[in-house]
């Protein structure tokens, strides 16, 4: 991993994104969003997550964030350990999925990933990189932000990017209108 993309200043504040293995779309149910939005607001509250930006997508999430504890790699990987194993068991025991099929395949998937991505246990929900990018400046943020809110828009899933539910423009464009409060910036 290149030096550019670690967490070289625990206090700083970091643009991360991360995917699902294989990009595979799992966030297209509201029950597997919610997972993510729970989780959030538990390190919100419980471990110490600043949180300035965010947007979840269909295979891939956006963070704009610090950490209070100053430990941000650390944050961010018990968020994505809680989270994997949370949605893993959720997709299981979800007897009312209309697309069964294509759940079990998901899991195949998710345990072909272990191989891989050279892992261990049964399952490997999230892609292993992260790519910490610090925000040194507010002009970088301001880019970054703006990155992370436009996401929608760019992928054609909305014309504007307050419109998009599961997203941190709501906050800036609608006074914290959002799923989640953010630190505005």
């Amino acid at each position: 991993m290149s030096r550019n993309y670690k967490y070289h200043n625990p206090e700083g504040l970091y643009f991360v994104s991360f995917a699902v293995v294989y990009w595979i779309s799992v966030f297209t149910r509201e029950s597997y969003v919610n997972i993510l939005i729970d989780h959030l607001k538990y390190v919100q509250k419980e471990k110490g997550l600043i949180l300035y930006a965010y947007c979840i997508m269909t295979n891939h999430v956006h963070l704009v964030f610090s950490s209070e504890l100053k430990e941000p790699a650390k944050l961010l990987q018990s968020f994505k350990s809680s989270t994997a194993k949370a949605i893993i068991k959720a997709i299981q025991e979800n007897d009312q999925e209309s697309r069964k099929e294509w759940m079990l395949w998901m899991l195949w998937m998710f345990k072909k990933a272990v191989k891989t991505y050279n892992k261990t246990g049964n399952y490997q929900f999230w892609r292993n990189n992260n790519k910490p990018i610090e925000l040194w400046s507010n002009k970088v943020l301001e880019q970054k932000i703006d990155y992370v809110h436009n996401n929608p828009v760019t992928e054609g899933f909305v014309e504007k990017s307050h419109h998009w539910k599961y997203s941190s423009a709501r906050n800036y464009m609608l006074d914290d209108f959002s799923i989640i409060h953010v630190n505005l910036v």
